[in-house]
């Protein structure tokens, strides 16, 4: 991947280039994809899902990061959908090619 996709969701703003995905807000944070899981929940019956980053290995997580959306910040989220699709597409990638 040599694009970058870029979205915002709430005050923050993410940004993915197919190997780090980074995300700029009070607290900016950086993940590589060879040493992170991400995990979407399904809207709940309100609508809400949970993003969740876990940090380390499978066996041994470091950290997790977990944001909540309602389900009107999911909607105006540009691109956040299309970002955690090619950010997902990365990491299974990167364990089909020998990554951790």
């Amino acid at each position: 991947m040599t694009d970058e996709i870029t979205a915002r969701a709430g005050r923050e703003f993410h940004t993915f280039d197919g190997r780090v995905l980074e995300i700029f807000g009070s607290h900016p944070k950086r993940f590589h994809i060879r040493n992170m899981a991400l995990h979407v929940t399904p809207p709940d019956r309100k609508g809400r899902r949970t993003i969740e980053i876990v940090v380390g290995s499978p066996e041994a997580p470091a950290s997790q990061h977990t944001w909540h959306l309602s389900a009107e910040e999911w909607q105006q989220a540009q691109g956040l959908e299309t970002l955690l699709e090619a950010v997902r597409a990365g990491i299974a990638s990167a364990r089909e090619h020998g990554a951790p």
